[in-house]
């Protein structure tokens, strides 16, 4: 019997070019082989450079490559791990100043709210519609998609090509 494995992305969206290496080196680790990303400018903010790499492993590489790189100053990146069987699928996004967010994502790639993070939201907001707001906002990781959308947006130069929603 094969262990199962999955699929995810790892998107560096801005990084100084001094931790390029550490970069390779913490998702090496944790796909258990060596690393080299196709590192190219990032023109959002000028000497930093952006990259993607495509993995596979077993379920929990998205975790294991999210801690290998959160904390690190002036990185910005992005993590998605694809359900597998009897797992969900996940995303993490990591900012300087907002640190690192993870929520849980189904097969369309959709953010997830566990029921008991709604019932929380509902409890503190009480009838409060805007904490309400504010609460839901954060279930969703609101302000660290905001954050990183600039960042997203490929250059000529990128090989990524991002679908953005309409309305």
């Amino acid at each position: 019997m094969t262990a199962p494995t999955t699929r995810g992305v790892l998107y560096v969206h801005s990084a100084p070019r001094a931790l390029c290496q550490h970069v390779e080196w913490g998702l090496g680790r944790a796909i258990g082989v060596a690393a080299h990303l196709p590192w190219i400018a990032q023109p959002v903010i000028p000497g930093t450079v952006r990259a993607e790499y495509a993995w596979e492993g077993k379920p929990g590489t998205g975790a294991a490559i999210a801690s290998q790189l959160r904390g690190w100053e002036h990185l910005r990146f992005e993590v998605t791990e694809d359900p597998s069987e009897n797992v969900d699928g996940g995303r993490w996004m990591h900012t300087p100043g907002l640190g690192i967010f993870f929520a849980q994502t189904d097969a369309a790639g959709n953010v997830v709210v566990p029921e008991d993070r709604v019932r929380y939201a509902l409890e503190v907001a009480g009838g409060n519609t805007t904490e309400l707001h504010r609460e839901l906002r954060l279930a969703l990781g609101q302000a660290w998609d905001e954050e990183l959308e600039p960042f997203r947006t490929a250059g000529d130069e990128s090989p990524v090509v991002w679908m953005h929603r309409v309305g």
